[in-house]
Order: C-alpha cells, then structure tokens, then sequence
C-alpha cells in the first residue's frame, strides 16, 4: 500500500550535480533541484544551459531565475570542514556521495520525484549507501554528460555560483585574490597567501590534501 501510494505522488525528478571539486581554493559545493514538464519549459524560457558553458555573470544571473523557478538545496563544506571529512573519509568519490546523500535527503523533504539523475563519479552504490530511508525508495540514475538532464543542468548553475560567490567571500576576508582552478597562478597566490597568512591559514580557504598544497609550501 505504502510503495503504490509512493508511486501515485512520483513525478518528475531532481537532478544533482557539484562545483569546486577541481579548485585548490573555496568550498565543495553540491546542489540539488527539482524539475518536472512545466518547470522544463520555463528552465529553456531563461535559456539554461549547464554551467561550463556560461560566464560567472551568466551564471549568477541564472541561478536568480532558477531560484523562482524551481524547488533545490545547497550543500557546500568549507575548505576546513572539507579537510576534515577528507581526513576521515580519505575518498573523494566517498565524500562527494555524501554530499550529493545529503543534499538530495534536504530536497526529498519538499518534492518526490520520480528519479534521482547525478553525474558519474564513481560507484552508484556509493551515493546509494550515503541515503538515508527517503533516499533509498527513489531510483537514482548516474550517467556521463548528465548536464543534459534540464535539472541537472539547473543544479551545475546553483553550484557554480554559490562556489563562485563563497570563494569571492574568501577573498575578500583574507584580502586576497583567490582564483579558481588548480594551475599555476592558483599556485602563485598560495604562496602569497601564506606568505601574509601564515602556513596555519592555508587549511581555511585551501583543500590541502591536492599536490598544490606541496608546491606551495615548497
């Protein structure tokens, strides 16, 4: 009776995705949204189109619209939280499903879709051993390019610019230029960072388990 009365309320679904995996500076951040036929059609009135593919303006200006458009949740860990679940966890892949667990159990408690769509990271088995009981009664879908799934899409925007917007924050806390990616001007402001901030500041606004972490203080 439960599972007929779960299927009778499926409709549409959430689509996942994340920002800040790649970036030596700034927070993970995981977003979940939801979106259904009618919220589709107005996700291509805004003309969405998954985050890679648009400015930092573009992308802020179109997480406003998504925001009125459409149910989601936002999960982001701070570098010093991150350091210290990646610490534990001592997995990437097994950090991010919790993060995508979790944002999807926040999301689940407003809509139930018909099915969960996440890029492919890893394993499927470990998102699904992150849920918890709402999560483990929704089919959940990993795929490669999962960016063409219109909620998916919406999520890489809602994660993109709350990475943006945090990692701008950091740089105007530390008075520091903060930028993203993983190459070698991210290389150049850590060592000015520490240079000003001291070694012991580096945990705050770095994730220190990536090999800039050893260039730096080389």
């Amino acid at each position: 009776m439960q599972d007929d009365l779960i299927k009778e309320r499926n409709s549409g679904l959430i689509g996942i995705d994340e920002a800040g995996k790649g970036d030596y500076f700034g927070p993970l951040v995981i977003a979940a949204c939801f979106a259904d036929d009618v919220i589709n059609a107005r996700f291509a009135q805004i003309g969405l189109r998954e985050s890679k593919n648009v400015s930092d303006k573009r992308a802020f200006l179109l997480e406003a619209e998504i925001k009125k458009i459409a149910q989601y949740e936002i999960v982001a860990i701070g570098p010093e939280k991150y350091n210290e679940l990646h610490a534990k966890i001592r997995n990437l892949n097994k950090l991010l499903a919790w993060g995508h667990a979790r944002a999807l159990e926040n999301l689940l408690n407003k809509v139930t879709p018909a099915e969960v769509v996440a890029d492919q990271f890893g394993d499927r088995s470990l998102i699904e051993n992150a849920l918890m009981k709402k999560g483990q009664l929704i089919k959940l879908t990993q795929r490669h390019k999962a960016e063409s799934v219109p909620a998916v899409a919406a999520a890489s925007i809602l994660a993109r610019a709350e990475f943006l917007r945090r990692l701008d924050n950091l740089s105007a806390q530390y008075g520091i230029k903060l930028p993203k990616g993983a190459g070698t001007p991210v290389d150049q402001a850590g060592r000015l960072f520490i240079s000003a901030k001291g070694r012991d500041e580096l945990g705050k606004v770095a994730k220190t388990h990536f090999k800039n972490t050893s260039r730096v203080l080389g």
